[in-house]
């Protein structure tokens, strides 16, 4: 990055996935962005935005929400706006986890998930979950903040086998996207 380059600013994930067959219980994948402080970056979350919450500033949003992958394009969106995050925020980790309710789910089971990473019109990522396919969560881009305060991107899939809570406490441990061995 040069010295005229502010890093990534905002930047929208989009995940996909198909239905169930017929008669099948519904699929429902969730994406989850846990924020961490730079005295404890891999840590505990400072804040997590999912389903059922938001960010305290709106820096964080997930504008489309499914539970069962029954949509035309994209299922869930979530726009991360980088640059609008207070300096007190290093990382910022982004993940999907399976709902395990009523049946126990590995992105094996998942008909042709797929995730999109872009900023603006570039397309910075994209994933299709092939290499997490026994795991029922996975992060899957890492935004760490530079000592001049702009935003790298770090991609990348990592597998965990946790459910969702527990999931959630443990996405941005070392030896994930980006992370270091731990």
């Amino acid at each position: 990055m040069n010295g005229l380059s502010k890093g990534i600013r905002k930047v929208e994930i989009a995940l996909k996935w198909d239905p169930s067959p017929v008669g099948q219980p519904p699929t429902d994948l969730d994406l989850i962005a846990a924020t961490y402080e730079r005295d404890d970056p891999y840590g505990t979350p400072a804040y997590l935005v999912h389903f059922d919450s938001r960010s305290p500033d709106g820096t964080i949003l997930l504008n489309r929400d499914s539970a069962d992958g029954k949509g035309f394009g994209s299922d869930e969106v979530m726009t991360v706006e980088l640059d609008r995050l207070d300096g007190r925020y290093a990382r910022v980790v982004v993940g999907v986890v399976i709902q395990q309710r009523p049946v126990d789910r590995r992105f094996v089971n998942v008909l042709n998930p797929a995730v999109r990473i872009q900023e603006g019109y570039t397309v910075l990522a994209e994933d299709d979950f092939a290499s997490v396919l026994g795991a029922t969560a996975a992060t899957f881009a890492e935004f760490v903040r530079d000592e001049s305060g702009g935003w790298d991107f770090l991609p990348g899939a990592h597998g965990f086998e946790e459910d969702p809570a527990v999931f959630s406490r443990v996405m941005g441990r070392r030896g994930g996207p980006g992370g270091q061995p731990g």
